[in-house]
């Protein structure tokens, strides 16, 4: 191979490895049914993805309600008894945290926590990115 093959193949690497090296760091934590009504579309049931794999948010990301249907890539890092999975999860955000303090930067459904997390409930670390 040439050098600038080489460098080529390197640089693609890099650019394609970056968009998952400029995610935030927060905890997440689960809550449990029923979902609704919800902040960002009430009651209906249309809100929610498929595979149930949605969040609500605390004040931080909250953002006056400009968060709701926004979209956010979560990995697990790390938390108590190595709960993570391997990979990445896509949740939509359709809700803000109800307890005050918010328990965590994002609160994932069940399942998104299970998609993500061995361990059933607690907090985990993970890096998001919209």
């Amino acid at each position: 191979m040439t050098r600038a093959v080489i460098v080529s193949l390197c640089l693609l690497l890099a650019f394609n490895s970056f968009k998952y090296t400029l995610g935030d760091i927060g905890t997440a934590t689960s809550y449990n049914p029923p979902y609704t009504p919800t902040k960002c579309n009430g009651n209906q049931p249309d809100q929610f993805p498929s595979g149930n794999l949605f969040v609500s948010v605390s004040e931080g990301l909250w953002d006056n309600g400009a968060a709701c249907g926004r979209r956010y890539r979560l990995k697990c890092l790390s938390g108590h008894n190595k709960p993570c999975k391997d990979g990445t999860i896509d949740v939509k955000v359709v809700d803000f945290c109800s307890r005050r303090p918010c328990p965590s930067t994002i609160v994932l459904s069940n399942d998104a926590f299970s998609a993500i997390s061995k361990s059933q409930g607690g907090k985990i670390n993970i890096e998001y990115v919209q």
